[in-house]
């Protein structure tokens, strides 16, 4: 049971400078413990949550002792307990949240215990920004068209959150059109420090999309989970996680002219790739950060999972309190955020000496070094720079088909399509951009980059270059912040001039939502075996992602995107080729349209200005006309609809018990999916458009939805038919049993047939066979999708054996109840001569008392191979909840359980 805090000692009261008090805190340095002054400030803060939530019970005492000793207990990858401040969803993961919400409160009914303690415990922001399919682009209303569109289309899942906004409550709901989740949460939710009910404490979070490491740049402590684990901590569990090591990264010297802070960050994420820092914080400092404003530090941080560490962490420092001011926020609560940061020393001032910090281990970067680059065309951290992009392109087009290659024929590399375009006459060769894109949260927050890009634009169009009307163009702010000052800069008339129209705020191209291409292209690619390029702003590019004709897709700075539109092509040499023809035949080189960093400068520093924050933000609590229509049920309980094709009850707690039910084994499983390396939560979850011969399209047209109607899985998510069907079903898909052949399809062992990956889950189940998954290195890496884990499971999928797994991935696996297994170093599925075609089992012991965290498993085959592996339940608290069934079933026999 919870006893009093044993560091009550240390409680103390923050002094206002004019007298009366801030409020109460617990001071660190009043430990008087030398070990403290040197960690990580990411470190301080995972410290000062332990202190203050210490209660013997689900923190103790020495939880907070081995993070006092961090320098020493953090090799031993030891567990501790984690209590964010708050949990911030979008409404993708939003929706699932509150459906598994409203499902927990109906089993809470059934098993007889008080639903209303299903409420958030924790303080949820919910931002309603993943909804901008871009379907109208080059309009001056596409953002008007888009909404209405998305309001139609989304009606449903709209007013089930504004539903769940009522119902519950902790919980803000951001209205659609706002902005993105990140955006949003950088230039508005964002506390630094809280302050509750007069005690202060630093602001840190978990969010259900991995960039939530954006905030990071904010000096905030947050990251990315699976919507599983950000439920549990909803209802007031702690997170449990390896106490990480951290990176020191030291930034020296000053960006050159011309170069972004795009170039910056894809940089960083090859630098930081070959490091390695998977479950790691890389902790920024050095003189180079004063160089580096707020905007900058959250493009480097928001692409924290294209590196692969748990955070990019930026400490409170005087950059960090003039963006708040910038921002709009409160000058009395930016005293007092300062003055709790000094008086528990997480405030870092470059003017005064700096004590030594301990890093795990330690990188420098001059940034004078950093180049004007781009990455793909598959992968974010495979950079190029731009002055040897033609030669990276010509490679790909010869290297064999992988991350770097397409094998393309040397006879037909130089081939020219003709196709009509609006009764025009056109060409369209490899490599050329069909899909042009400012979008995405990486670098929608900077005003440079955006600012930088009008200017590409406005020169561009002095000179009279334009953009080829079959090539996408769009542009899709974060926050309406930058209309505002794209507006005042009197610059977007030249982004609408070359067709980067606004056509919503949130997520499109990075996500999947590019629209459909002009028929006539679709046609001129998919006919001819075009490989057509996508050059986007954004922060994934892994394939089938953006869209899927477009094969290569790069991401680049907004100014490099609007430079490449106009080129056509990413087969181009920018220092010796000329863009276009301009105004008389004219040949316009890429350094004619490029700005000086001192131009840009000047037009950030006359255009972006607090009261735009301050105005855009008050209209958020007021709504829009859209959402205030919204007509919701009332009541606790929500009353499922079991003809919704939208929001369906999940059969996660159908048939519960107060009982847990126990570990479970694996018996003579089948193997559904034979994988080699790097599949993504791309390749596993449901996303993008829902393709017209799929199993989910079945589901639909069963259901009499029409084809237009289908929307994206990403809308669906509240409905777990649709997701189910929607599992593995990536055309990228590449499963070894289906041997040279691409897309979601597998072999049913026992017939040999050839199915779709859910129709041959549903077989085996229907036969009463256990399946399990083979894979290679980096299982699951990408965004933090809970489907990704909820599919697996809901096809039957009770293990995964993997070399190895990314952290995001095997913690929902796991909270799903589905069992993660590690080959051992040096082995896999091959090297053990398993052909995927063999049955598995898998022993664990029938309590969960004889299990422990990463412990050796023997696995067993039917033709007699027998092999270890590790058991990835990496901490207690994990295998309490496969002891349970999964993380959720734990929470509701706690809560049922509980007595205080």
């Amino acid at each position: 049971m919870a006893s009093e805090n044993p560091f009550k000692s240390i409680l103390k009261t923050l002094e206002k400078p004019g007298g009366g008090e801030f409020g109460k805190y617990y001071s660190l340095p009043a430990l008087d413990d030398p070990r403290i002054d040197k960690l990580p400030y990411s470190i301080k803060i995972l410290l000062e949550s332990a202190i203050r939530n210490c209660d013997e019970f689900q923190v103790k005492s020495k939880d907070v002792e081995k993070i006092i000793d961090w320098e020493n207990s953090s090799p031993k990858q030891v567990e501790i307990p984690f209590k964010p401040a708050r949990v911030l969803l979008q409404d993708f993961t939003g929706v699932p949240a509150v459906v598994d919400l409203a499902c927990m409160r109906d089993a809470m009914n059934r098993l007889g215990g008080d639903s209303n303690k299903i409420n958030p415990l924790v303080p949820v922001d919910l931002v309603i920004d993943h909804s901008v399919q871009v379907d109208v682009a080059r309009s001056e209303n596409a953002v008007q068209a888009n909404m209405e569109l998305e309001f139609q289309r989304n009606r449903e899942r709209f007013g089930f959150l504004k539903w769940g906004s009522n119902a519950f409550h902790n919980m803000l709901v951001v209205p659609p059109g706002s902005g993105i989740v990140h955006q949003v949460n950088l230039e508005y939710l964002g506390r630094v420090v809280f302050n509750t009910d007069g005690m202060l404490y630093p602001d840190s979070v978990v969010g259900t999309d991995s960039h939530t490491t954006m905030i990071d740049g904010l000096g905030v402590a947050g990251w990315g989970v699976g919507g599983i684990e950000a439920e549990a901590t909803m209802l007031g569990q702690p997170m449990s996680m390896v106490l990480p090591g951290v990176v020191g990264f030291k930034l020296v010297g000053k960006l050159r002219d011309g170069v972004t802070a795009t170039d910056l960050v894809l940089t960083v994420t090859q630098i930081l790739r070959k490091h390695g820092v998977v479950g790691k914080f890389v902790e920024f400092y050095g003189e180079g950060m004063s160089e580096l404003t707020l905007a900058d530090r959250a493009t480097i941080a928001n692409m924290s999972p294209e590196y692969g560490a748990t955070m990019g962490f930026f400490p409170v420092d005087h950059v960090t309190l003039q963006y708040l001011k910038l921002t709009g926020r409160n000058v009395d609560t930016i005293t007092m955020i300062e003055a709790y940061l000094r008086a528990n020393k997480m405030f870092v001032d470059y003017r005064e000496p700096q004590v030594e910090r301990v890093y795990s281990s330690y990188l420098e970067l001059n940034l004078e070094d950093v180049e004007p680059c781009i990455s793909g065309p598959k992968r974010p951290h495979d950079r190029v720079p731009l002055k040897e992009m033609k030669v990276d392109w010509h490679a790909c087009l010869n290297n064999k088909v992988g991350f770097k290659g397409f094998a393309v024929p040397k006879e037909s590399q130089n081939k020219v399509i003709e196709f009509t375009f609006d009764g025009t006459p056109a060409q369209l060769r490899h490599g050329d951009v069909v899909i042009a894109a400012i979008t995405s949260c990486t670098n929608t927050s900077n005003p440079s980059v955006m600012l930088g890009a009008a200017l590409v634009a406005k020169k561009a169009c002095e000179l009279g270059l334009e953009v080829k009307p079959w090539i996408k163009t769009s542009l899709a702010p974060g926050s309406g912040v930058v209309t505002k000052y794209l507006q005042t800069s009197g610059l977007q008339k030249y982004l609408n001039q070359l067709g980067f129209h606004i056509v919503g705020y949130g997520c499109t191209t990075c996500i999947g939502n590019s629209g459909d291409l002009h028929e006539a292209v679709a046609a001129a690619i998919s006919e001819n075996d075009v490989v057509a390029a996508a050059v986007l702003s954004g922060n994934r590019n892994f394939e089938g992602r953006v869209h899927p004709l477009t094969r290569a897709n790069y991401l680049a700075s907004p100014p490099l995107v609007v430079a490449y539109a106009l080129a056509g092509t990413v087969n181009i040499d920018f220092e010796t080729e000329p863009i276009g023809l301009g105004k008389n035949g004219k040949q316009i080189f890429f350094r004619d349209i490029w700005p000086s960093s001192e131009e840009v400068a000047n037009v950030v520093q006359s255009s972006v200005l607090p009261d735009m924050f301050r105005a855009t933000y008050e209209a958020i609590t007021k709504g829009n006309p859209m959402w205030n229509q919204l007509s919701v049920p009332s009541g606790t309980l929500y009353s499922w609809d079991p003809t919704s094709t939208y929001i369906h009850e999940p059969p996660y707690f159908k048939d519960m018990s107060m009982s847990p039910p126990g570990p479970h084994g694996v018996r003579n499983a089948y193997c559904l999916l034979n994988f080699g390396d790097s599949i993504t939560t791309d390749h596993i979850s449901p996303a993008g458009s829902i393709h017209k011969d799929s199993p989910a399209a079945r589901y639909l047209l069963d259901r009499g939805v029409a084809r237009r109607d289908f929307n994206s899985y990403g809308s669906r998510r509240g409905n777990d038919e649709v997701m189910a069907r929607g599992t593995f079903a990536n055309i990228r898909l590449v499963n070894k049993l289906v041997q040279g052949e691409v897309g979601p399809k597998t072999i049913h062992i026992p017939t040999g047939e050839k199915l779709t990956v859910f129709d041959a889950a549903m077989r085996y189940k229907s036969e009463g066979h256990d399946t399990i998954i083979l894979a290679g290195a980096e299982y699951g890496s990408g965004s933090s999708r809970d489907w990704a884990a909820k599919g697996p499971m809901l096809l039957g999928v009770k293990a995964v054996i993997a070399k190895s797994f990314e952290r995001i991935h095997r913690s929902n696996l796991v909270g799903m109840g589905v069992i993660p297994l590690c080959f051992k170093s040096g082995e896999d599925a091959e090297s053990l001569g398993l052909t995927g075609h063999d049955r598995y089992s898998i022993d664990l012991p029938k309590s969960v008392n004889e299990i422990r965290p990463g412990q050796d498993v023997t696995v067993v085959t039917d033709n007699g191979k027998s092999f270890v592996c590790t058991l990835r339940f990496d901490t207690e608290v994990e295998l309490a909840y496969f002891d349970h069934g999964g993380i959720l079933q734990y929470v509701i026999r706690n809560l049922i359980n509980s007595k205080h």
